[in-house]
């Protein structure tokens, strides 16, 4: 079958795929699983083992009795926010985190909360925030969890009492760098990067003592300012191989710091002692800005292999060199073993954000393969020998100087949403993303000292007043979950979906592959066929992937429903359903097994009271500055055109924006930062602020025009 992995060695009449090789030695040979294999029940890492495979060996929800799964029990959480964990369970407690970074424990059979850590981030470090305050999970060792927080911060608690053991600023005073992504442990040494690139961030990975919470070592991925050394274990090869792929101002705030935060992927290989970490996008996007327009730009968009214990580099492998598209390599990483023109080798397996499914040797580096799994117009394909994409003159747009329309577009064909791997069926299931975006160089950007910064014309990025053209960009935003076959370079099945984004993915033994998605439902498909299998109306759109687990012979699939992440917040109207609804989101933890028959309280429906319009009128120029203003700024989180997709309050209905006294005190001042809305006083002028009120005002009339 072009794969390599144990077939099951037999079929259950009833029941589904027996427990296979591994399965059956424990029981041959009298051996019980530790508490962090897979088989012991327990989820104990971020993507259930080290290699990220996220397949769970549990058998008893299989394709036969998937039917009779049921709601257990659901736990509201205290926000409405976008939800993005990956639930740990470790003997039957289930430990999420949630948005703002909090941490919670709840009983597995129950859902009582048996308690909570709350690290107070502060409102303001969601301006550092290019895509929500979500977090994506903790990390387990030795009766330890640990996290990162919005603001930085690194954090150790002790996982039965929830106490604090230690905390860590994993960035400095000032800095653009948040955390949403999940740390890992490795040989005692917790792993975190962070993310902002659109900030102005410069990227790095560090690994602290796990007991202690020490700095062991610190690897940053782009070159700092010429002639100056970190101190870090990145400093040698990113003289020798790094910094000569540089040109221009990027280590100051003009070009944008470089960019390629670490801000998710990671996997390590125990055999080979090599930790593999995905990189992210430059900063700021435009190359040109970035880097007068020449240059690799090592190490963005890239898969680096260190050694844990000391951060030493061992290989590179650049998907995107110079890149300009937001083409970030730190989507899921995922190892096995698979037979690769007649032998087995070692491979690491990623699908991007650019749309080609890579695998290279994970020993050395060398690309094996990479095939469009998407629609891919920025690069004719990858050349073989060197392992570069054949990137299409026209899709350098900072050279052109013209418009250009890519595929896949900034949020990418697949995104952070974790794709998991099945050594039995051989394939990897995906949750795709059909996007385009519209890349054009804004001649007139500034760096600002807050907020996001996206050197893309502003008018592009407004959505189109025309309710006919706001459809067809709705019609053309779509998903599917794809089951991909990386021997042969192809998909072995295919499940459209109407809208995004789409959840995280799960596999399992039993033969099922479970997914969220944005109409609310949780599904189970058969994970040979694509086959619908079940489903269950969870009232919110799901994003989280899910987890099952065991405790007293039971097994479990737990799940974190909520709405929210960067397209939720910036795409409005275009993430609306087809009658034109926006989706909805309640945040809640949510626990299934066979014969569960809990039921959700009825769904409210809240029905506001519509806003008389504004008597207020502005003129063209004072709304036209209002809308480049908006969209250097305000887009990432009340969305374009001031369209909100419902996480954070859509302006043209807020009370705020009909009041100019309200308006410049929650904007200019910033009375509402403990709520995330920063002042931007030192951005903006008063007379700056009112024509962004103008803007929203104007987007009211012609919502209203057009109902």
């Amino acid at each position: 079958m072009g794969h390599f992995g144990e077939r099951p060695l037999l079929r259950m009449a009833r029941g589904g795929w027996a427990t296979g090789v591994s399965a059956l030695l424990l029981v041959t040979c009298g051996q019980r699983p530790t508490a962090d294999d897979p088989a012991s029940g327990n989820w104990t890492r971020y993507g259930l083992d080290d290699a990220e495979t996220r397949n769970s060996p549990l058998t008893s929800i299989n394709r036969n009795t998937v039917g009779g799964l049921g709601l257990v029990w659901s736990h509201d959480l205290d926000t409405d926010r976008g939800q993005e964990a990956t639930p740990l369970v470790i003997n039957g407690v289930i430990y999420n985190t949630t948005a703002w970074s909090k941490l919670i424990a709840l009983d597995g059979g129950s859902g009582r909360v048996l308690w909570r850590y709350d690290p107070k981030v502060p409102g303001s470090a969601a301006a550092n925030s290019c895509c929500d305050v979500v977090n994506r999970g903790a990390a387990y060792w030795k009766g330890r969890l640990y996290w990162g927080t919005l603001d930085g911060r690194l954090i150790a608690v002790d996982a039965k009492t929830g106490k604090r053991i230690w905390q860590v600023a994993t960035v400095a005073p000032g800095a653009k760098n948040t955390i949403t992504g999940a740390p890992r442990v490795v040989k005692g040494k917790v792993i975190i990067g962070n993310g902002g690139a659109e900030m102005g961030a410069r990227g790095y990975v560090s690994a602290y003592d796990a007991m202690t919470g020490g700095l062991v070592w610190r690897f940053y991925t782009v070159p700092g300012k010429p002639g100056v050394r970190d101190g870090a274990a990145s400093d040698a090869v990113l003289a020798r191989l790094a910094a000569p792929t540089w040109k221009g101002d990027y280590w100051n705030s003009k070009g944008g710091f470089g960019g390629g935060t670490v801000w998710d992927a990671m996997a390590y290989d125990a055999k080979r002692d090599l930790l593999y970490i995905g990189t992210g996008n430059g900063s700021y996007w435009s190359r040109k800005i970035r880097s007068n327009g020449t240059g690799d730009n090592l190490f963005l968009s890239s898969i680096i292999a260190l050694r844990p214990d000391t951060g030493r580099y061992v290989w590179h492998y650049q998907q995107v060199p110079g890149d300009e598209w937001d083409y970030t390599a730190t989507q899921s990483i995922i190892l096995a073993d698979l037979k690769v023109k007649g032998r087995v080798r070692p491979v690491l397996m990623q699908a991007p954000k650019n749309g080609f499914f890579y695998m290279l040797d994970r020993e050395s580096g060398k690309l094996l393969s990479a095939t469009p799994y998407a629609d891919v117009n920025w690069a004719d394909g990858i050349d073989p020998a060197s392992g570069r994409p054949r990137i299409r003159a026209e899709a350098r747009y900072s050279e052109t100087g013209k418009p250009f329309l890519g595929k896949p577009g900034p949020s990418g064909a697949h995104n952070w949403h974790p794709m998991a791997w099945s050594a039995r069926t051989g394939l990897a299931y995906i949750p795709v993303q059909h996007t385009a975006g519209l890349y054009t160089s804004d001649p007139g950007f500034r760096a600002n000292a807050l907020g996001v910064n996206v050197p893309l014309r502003p008018a592009t990025l407004a959505l189109p007043d025309d309710p006919a053209a706001r459809r067809v960009i709705r019609a053309g935003v779509t998903g599917e979950l794809l089951a991909w076959d990386p021997a042969r370079g192809r998909a072995a099945w295919r499940v459209q979906k109407s809208c995004l984004p789409n959840g995280g993915v799960l596999s399992t033994d039993g033969g099922l592959v479970f997914e969220g998605d944005c109409e609310g439902y949780l599904n189970a498909y058969d994970a040979a066929t694509g086959r619908r299998l079940w489903r269950f109306d969870a009232q919110s759109a799901i994003m989280a992937p899910p987890v099952t687990w065991q405790a007293d012979g039971r097994q479990y699939v737990t799940v974190v429903a909520g709405w929210g992440g960067s397209l939720a917040l910036m795409l409005g109207d275009a993430v609306k359903d087809a009658a034109g609804r926006a989706r909805l989101n309640r945040s809640r933890v949510l626990t299934f097994a066979l014969g569960g028959r809990a039921v959700l309280p009825r769904r409210a429906e809240v029905i506001a009271s519509p806003l008389p319009l504004p008597t207020e009128a502005a003129d063209a120029a004072t709304i036209s500055l209002g809308k480049t203003l908006y969209h250097r700024t305000c887009f990432a989180c009340h969305g374009l055109s001031a369209s909100s997709g419902g996480p954070v309050p859509d302006l043209r209905l807020s009370p705020v924006s009909r009041d100019a006294s309200a308006w410049q005190a929650v904007v200019s001042q910033g009375v509402l930062v403990q709520r995330g809305m920063i002042g931007f006083s030192t951005v903006y002028s008063r007379a700056e602020v009112e024509a962004i009120r103008a803007y929203v005002l104007h987007q009211a009339w012609v919502d209203a025009a057009h109902q």
